[in-house]
């Protein structure tokens, strides 16, 4: 039986990102590439000023660990360049859960996503524990592209990149990790026809 659950508040806090615990298997290691490429430029100060206005949200789990429910891309991007405090916004207290009934109340919340780099579903367990150990999904950072193309609009529904990824997975194999683009302009195309309709954001032509 789980713990009595107190009344909390979200709080804010310092977070060492070394020990942040993702909520998903897989990102776009391409759009991490991306993010330390994009801070480089601006020089020190403006890049400390543009990580320093990113929060990121998370929720207290066994133990009193932190899981990062967002901004998974920035994280380790942040990582590798050796940056290891983040500002988090703690949401929810779910230190009283423990096991599947922790995730499965992740899930509920639309704050976990137990998919493999294949898009399969698998369990629990194999969501890692560092953000350093998360797998490449090039499909993750095409979707990501193609949005910025206008193949689609930005949607407020959780994960909506990763359906889309599966939208485009069986479609064509990329050869590399990061989406060339040739694969950017035919992803796009193909994020136009009716059998994208069925996703979030999906901006196609409307036939009367």
């Amino acid at each position: 039986m789980p713990k009595k659950s107190k009344s909390f508040h979200p709080t804010v806090v310092t977070l060492d990102l070394r020990a942040a615990r993702p909520t998903q298997i897989s990102l776009g290691m391409a759009e991490v590439d991306d993010k330390r490429r994009e801070w480089k430029a601006l020089g020190r100060h403006k890049r400390q000023e543009m990580i320093a206005s990113h929060v990121f949200p998370g929720v207290l789990g066994p133990d009193r660990q932190v899981y990062i429910v967002d901004h998974h891309h920035l994280g380790r991007a942040m990582l590798l360049d050796g940056i290891t405090t983040a500002t988090t916004l703690i949401q929810r207290d779910f230190s009283m859960l423990e096991g599947a009934v922790f995730w499965r109340t992740m899930e509920y919340f639309r704050w976990a996503h137990p998919y493999d780099r294949d898009g399969h579903r698998v369990a629990y367990a194999e969501i890692p524990e560092s953000l350093h150990d998360m797998q490449d999904d090039p499909y993750r950072a095409l979707s990501a592209y193609v949005r910025m193309h206008g193949g689609y609009s930005k949607d407020a529904l959780p994960y909506s990149e990763f359906l889309w990824a599966d939208f485009f997975r069986p479609q064509f194999k990329l050869s590399k990790s990061r989406p060339g683009k040739t694969d950017i302009k035919r992803a796009v195309a193909l994020a136009q026809q009716p059998e994208a309709s069925y996703l979030p954001g999906w901006c196609g032509p409307h036939h009367a």
